[in-house]
């Protein structure tokens, strides 16, 4: 391992690690596996975002009514409506309208 990388210390490992016997190298991968990956890396991407979105208006759910709910986009999906019709939880309006908008465009 060296450091301070640069193309003169790159072109030196690639060379040494050409020159090994029993070193293993990775195939090529063609156009339509690179699209297929980065296709799996973005889904990934909106996953993720889409889970925090959803696990922070559970804490924000939490937070406002004083309970808590296991934390997952399909939990709050099926909370959404009971929370909405539920007068007594004092929720304000533009809270209301936040977690129906969000909760129902995805």
């Amino acid at each position: 391992m060296k450091t301070n990388k640069n193309d003169v210390a790159d072109a030196e490992a690639i060379c040494e690690a050409v020159a090994r016997p029993n070193m293993r190298f990775v195939a090529i991968k063609n156009a339509e596996q690179q699209a297929v990956l980065a296709l799996h890396r973005v889904r990934q991407g909106f996953v993720k975002a889409r889970t925090a979105q959803a696990n922070q208006e559970c804490a924000d759910c939490s937070r406002s009514l004083g309970s808590s709910s296991r934390k997952g986009f399909r939990t709050l999906r099926q909370r959404v409506p009971e929370l909405l019709e539920d007068a007594s939880n004092e929720l304000p309006g533009s809270f209301r309208l936040l977690i129906q908008a969000n909760c129902w465009s995805v």
